[in-house]
């Protein structure tokens, strides 16, 4: 996984083109505003309502109330009333034979009632003003109230017998709702009537009281808002920040929280998102790595084939011209000394062979590296075969002066390809051979190491420089170019070994000491 830097989460960033910043506000304050906001227009609502409508609401109410009333009046025996009346407690005329269920209304909707006959001989009262109400409701049959014939009075329901209206009493200062008319064909009138002072106090109490619980209910519901909006958008949030590691390509975090909705499920899709989107950038990675691999080993392969290109061209140039030289010499007859004829064509003789070598050598290279020349392992005897390279060898030996040791007697079993691990041994041998100086010494040793053989050729001589080590396994590489040149070395010998060995899986390399150099290499003996 990337190591990637959590991102910050920025609420506004300046946009490159000039454009205006988008606000950023959180989903909890948007909420907490939200409600917090409907709260209050649902008090400033219920305010402005009362403040409008309650008032009447509670006289249509009193409306109904005193309609009630007037019924239960209906239903009275009035005449026992009056002669009860006069003969009874003048003060409180029939009082006492007002049903329970009428007194009972009566002082539960503070309602003052008072019925006369048409001749206002009489009274019946309830409540207090006994003389005023009887005053008044006399002055209503007779049309002789003031009030009313200064338009301070509003008709609310009006019928044959009866009217309800609201009057404004100028005596007390204060309005009132009052139903009037007649009972018994026009034999008696009644009037009942209750304050609205008591209504606009309620209102204007109620009011208040809203006000000040909403003030109460809009903090402690804030506070509650802001404790439930953020247990609701702690998820959202992790998914926001989930998202935006996402869009870093950080897939270690994951969705944790348990919200019991359907933010669960999203939360669920997002880290299955997560493990797909992560296995799926994997595997375009590894694509990718192996796409830019395959790249450069074209690169390689191409760079190699134009160096192989270049090398071959420049190996093969000097013979060419060698050979073409002293053949139109041989043609033009330049020289008629049949001894230097004899040398031009040995000239030609040793430039082709080169070639021919050369050519071999790039063959066997090249069948080694594709694979088309099968390793055959079979198990034989490693001493028997470097002596038999030694005793083929012995000719070149004796022209270089050269001392060879190899002290080994009994057999050495190995498993390899015995045919191309003679040639290892032969280009090793050449190669010390090539490069003797010093006491002109060649060592060739065995060393038998567990499970396997190690096998050394070590000649005196100049050791190699260390930068050009790694390079000696290289096609055509050269140390000294001029004293390769000098034996016919192509640069081919030490990359037909690397070929072979790792064709069999095997070690290889070279080694300095202070008197000379040491090629070795390695074959299993079990």
């Amino acid at each position: 996984m990337t190591d990637t830097k959590k991102p910050e989460i920025t609420p506004c960033r300046k946009s490159r083109r000039g454009k205006k910043p988008k606000k950023f506000r959180s989903l909890r304050s948007q909420i907490a505003v939200m409600f917090i906001g409907l709260l209050m227009l649902s008090m400033f609502s219920i305010t402005i309502v009362n403040g409008l409508f309650l008032e009447k609401y509670y006289v249509s109410k009193k409306v109904d109330v005193l309609d009630e009333a007037r019924i239960a009046l209906t239903q009275l025996d009035i005449e026992s009333l009056m002669e009860l009346d006069e003969t009874g407690s003048e003060e409180t005329g029939g009082i006492e034979e007002v049903p329970e269920e009428l007194e009972r209304d009566s002082s539960q909707n503070n309602l003052s009632w008072v019925i006369i006959p048409w001749d206002n001989t009489g009274r019946i009262v309830r409540g207090e003003n006994e003389n005023m109400l009887r005053n008044k409701l006399f002055g209503y049959a007779y049309d002789l109230d003031q009030d009313k014939t200064h338009g301070r009075t509003r008709i609310l329901r009006s019928t044959d017998t009866y009217v309800i209206q609201q009057v404004h009493d100028r005596f007390a200062n204060m309005d009132y709702v009052e139903c009037w008319g007649s009972l018994d064909n026009g034999d008696y009138y009644f009037l009942i009537r209750t304050p609205l002072e008591s209504i606009k106090e309620s209102a204007a109490i109620s009011n208040n009281f809203y006000f000040y619980v909403g003030l109460v209910i809009i903090f402690i519901s804030g506070l509650l808002i802001w404790v439930v909006t953020k247990r609701i958008t702690k998820p959202i949030c992790e998914l926001t920040q989930l998202s935006q590691q996402m869009s870093a390509l950080d897939f270690d975090a994951r969705y944790q929280s348990h919200a019991g909705n359907e933010i669960d499920l999203l939360g669920d899709n997002f880290n299955r998102m997560s493990r797909q989107l992560e296995g799926t950038i994997s595997e375009l990675k590894s694509a990718n790595n192996k796409l830019q691999k395959d790249i450069a080993d074209k690169i390689k392969i191409d760079e190699m084939r134009k160096e192989f290109l270049d090398n071959v061209s420049h190996e093969l140039k000097t013979p060419i011209a060698l050979i073409q030289g002293y053949a139109e010499g041989l043609r033009e007859n330049i020289s008629e000394d049949p001894e230097s004829r004899d040398f031009y064509c040995e000239v030609i003789m040793d430039e082709a062979s080169k070639m021919n070598k050369l050519v071999k050598n790039l063959l066997t290279l090249n069948q080694l590296e594709s694979g088309k020349d099968a390793v055959v392992m079979e198990r034989f005897d490693i001493v028997s075969v470097i002596a038999g390279v030694l005793q083929s060898m012995d000719i070149m030996v004796q022209q270089k002066e050269a001392t060879v040791i190899f002290p080994e007697q009994g057999p050495v079993y190995v498993w390899a390809d015995e045919f191309k691990i003679e040639e290892v041994v032969t280009n090793y041998v050449s190669n010390a051979l090539n490069h003797l100086d010093g006491d002109r010494q060649i060592e060739i040793k065995v060393a038998k190491e567990a499970e396997r053989v190690k096998i050394s050729v070590f000649n005196t001589g100049t050791p190699i420089p260390e930068e050009d080590l790694p390079n000696l396994w290289t096609k055509f590489y050269k140390v000294d170019k001029a004293r390769t040149r000098e034996y016919g070395g192509s640069g081919i010998g030490l990359s037909i070994v690397k070929a072979v060995l790792e064709s069999m899986n095997q070690e290889y390399g070279v080694q300095n000491y202070d008197n000379g150099v040491e090629f070795w290499f390695t074959l299993d003996s079990k």
